[in-house]
């Protein structure tokens, strides 16, 4: 496996990571600040490369929270299985994931977090990827690659 393709899955599953450990976190908060995901903010601290997965992966669930005029916090907690009648059918969640995660991508490129050789790569391998396999946890590289 080329050292492209295991940045890939790593940002992937860090993904999925991310999105399990923003449920584990909301669900022990009583006072929680939302903030505008239309808005810029600060990039998420740090390097290397479990830092620069974060700040796409939170970049991503920004851009499609603001597609889907709901909060990043909102967004994560629809991906919950089992949460009953979903908010957006898949397509539109599809769609509003995607957009959201290659905007994410243009803007790691753009802040060099992710260099000009690899952002193709990582793009077409959001363009591919099994969104609803992903959220669930249930995707394996087969999915990915095969």
């Amino acid at each position: 496996m080329t050292r492209a393709v295991v940045i890939v899955v790593v940002v992937l599953g860090a993904a999925v990571g991310l999105i399990a450990a923003e449920l584990g976190a909301s669900a022990n908060r009583n006072s929680v600040t939302v903030a505008d995901p239309c808005r810029v903010r600060a990039p998420f601290p740090g390097s290397g490369i479990d830092a620069t997965v974060q700040r796409v992966v939170l970049d991503g669930l920004d851009g499609a929270a603001c597609r889907l005029h709901t909060t990043r916090e909102e967004l994560v907690l629809s991906l919950r299985p089992g949460k009953g009648k979903p908010r957006w059918d898949q397509h539109t969640l599809n769609t509003a994931l995607r957009a959201g995660l290659l905007r994410a991508v243009d803007q790691a490129e753009q802040r060099g977090d992710i260099p000009a050789f690899l952002a193709p790569l990582v793009r077409n391998a959001i363009e591919k990827a099994p969104l609803a396999k992903i959220i669930e946890g249930s995707v394996d590289l087969n999915d990915l690659f095969g």
